[in-house]
């Protein structure tokens, strides 16, 4: 039988990180950590906001508990993203560069690859006010405002 017989044609499709490791993006990392950058006429360049346009962010999806068996073991559980909550009250959408900040904020996490657009339009789906990038290092990067309702539009502030 032909491969294209047994699918009848259909193909999945593609996967939008074929081939992605889970490594950083060191350029994205980079212009986390040094911060806004100026340019020659005094105005400030966010550059992280313009890499985040076209970089894959890894989002935290975590196991939660629902309930347990008669002798403790896991019955019922789902699976979730994970958001932190500001003293303000606020709610921030956690996402990492890479798989290595990931691990250091919690190894049991499991990374889900998405643009940058794509966490910023979840974050504001699930009516957070923030996308907190790498809260455990290796420099933290907040995204908020309109920077994030920019970046849910999948273009620079000032486009």
């Amino acid at each position: 039988m032909a491969p294209d017989s047994l699918g009848r044609g259909r193909h999945l499709a593609t996967p939008q990180f074929a081939g992605d490791e889970g490594s950083a993006d060191l350029a994205l990392r980079e212009a986390i950590a040094a911060g806004p950058q100026l340019l020659d006429d005094g105005l400030a360049r966010d550059l992280v906001l313009e890499l985040l346009m076209d970089s894959r962010l890894l989002v935290a999806v975590v196991a939660v508990l629902d309930a347990v068996d008669e002798h403790g073991g896991d019955k019922d559980s789902h699976m979730t993203v994970v958001s932190m909550i500001s003293p303000g009250g606020e709610r921030g959408l956690l996402a990492f560069t890479g798989v290595d900040s990931m691990a250091s904020w919690d190894p049991a996490a499991r990374p889900v690859p998405v643009t940058g657009p794509d966490a910023a339009r979840a974050a504001l789906e699930s009516e957070a006010t923030a996308i907190v990038i790498d809260v455990m290092g290796p420099a933290r990067h907040v995204v908020t405002g309109e920077r994030l309702a920019f970046l849910a539009q999948g273009q620079p502030a000032g486009a």
